[in-house]
């Protein structure tokens, strides 16, 4: 089938457009670089079968409405956002610009073309606010304590209504923290990578807070699969995407620090805003609707980030 992948640059959406050209679908990316690189699409790029279709283009642009139109994908997997909880706290406007305004003109051009199914990266960490339960289950109120989640709810409900009124379907994606290979390590948004990066490079990482928040790391060829999943299953649901289990950021220190060799304790410094302090998915909802469940262990996949980033430093 035709697909299209906006954040297709980036961190989940490179590994997502590695899967479905190795399925044989034809692939366009939108993506406007400022946080995905064309060096994760590397692979894609060298693919000879002339089935990948790189577009340089920021979600807001009008153009992209066009874009679509004439590309007419089948399946949108939208992917591209503003992903970190502290720049949506210091510029709430810009964060919704991109989260909300920009998903308004995907789901635009998808029903301008005639697109099937809209499969969104939601956000399972911030939509649910406070949650008082563990692992989360998806009909737990939504109620953000961040624009991001904010954000992520709003685009949720306008995918409701493209569903129920424009006749779009979906499928939302509630992601845990997801970690693997090509994850940046600069940004806040993902610790196993910026730990791996200070490890390997002798730095002692910085650990934000006492380290007993928890949150549910889920390995990203194991997200990849869902995604993949969800372009046929799971029309009109918000499927959690997790493993279920909490894992706290002073246990994953220890076990990273382990596995590079490390004896030293981390640094520790301030919490951050809009963090929350614990996290975790209940995964039942996917493994009924989508046939999904996570398969890789956090050991094996905390052990195959660092050996990407080994290979790197």
């Amino acid at each position: 089938m035709r697909t299209l992948v906006t954040g297709g640059g980036g961190f989940i959406g490179s590994h997502l457009v590695d899967r479905l050209l190795a399925e044989g679908h034809d692939v366009d990316v939108i993506d406007d670089l400022s946080s995905g690189s064309l060096p994760n699409l590397a692979d894609a790029r060298a693919d000879r079968s002339r089935r990948f279709t790189f577009h340089r283009l920021d979600v807001r642009e009008s153009d992209l409405v066009e874009l679509m139109k004439h590309r007419q994908p089948e399946v949108v997997f939208h992917l591209a956002a503003q992903s970190s909880v502290s720049v949506s706290v210091a510029q709430p406007v810009f964060d919704a610009e991109v989260n909300v305004v920009g998903s308004l003109n995907v789901f635009q051009g998808a029903l301008a073309s005639g697109t099937r199914k809209v499969v969104f990266a939601s956000s399972g960490g911030t939509i649910y606010g406070l949650p008082e339960e563990f692992p989360v289950k998806e009909g737990h109120p939504q109620q953000p304590i961040s624009p991001y989640g904010v954000a992520k709810k709003a685009v949720g409900d306008y995918l409701r209504y493209y569903r129920e009124v424009q006749g779009l379907e979906f499928s939302a994606l509630a992601l845990a923290n997801v970690y693997g290979p090509r994850q940046d390590p600069h940004g806040e948004a993902g610790v196993v990578a910026i730990f791996a990066s200070q490890l390997l490079s002798g730095q002692r990482p910085t650990i934000h807070g006492d380290g007993e928040q928890t949150r549910d790391f889920v390995f990203v060829d194991d997200v990849v699969d869902a995604f993949v999943r969800a372009s046929e299953k799971g029309d009109g649901l918000l499927v959690n995407i997790g493993t279920g289990e909490e894992t706290s950021v002073q246990q994953l220190y220890d076990a990273m620090a382990g596995i590079v060799g490390v004896t030293g304790p981390a640094h520790y410094g301030a919490p951050r805003r809009g963090d929350v302090k614990r996290s975790s998915l209940d995964p039942g909802r996917a493994e009924i609707h989508l046939g999904w469940k996570p398969f890789t262990r956090l050991e094996d996949g905390l052990a195959r980030t660092i050996e990407w980033f080994r290979a790197r430093s």
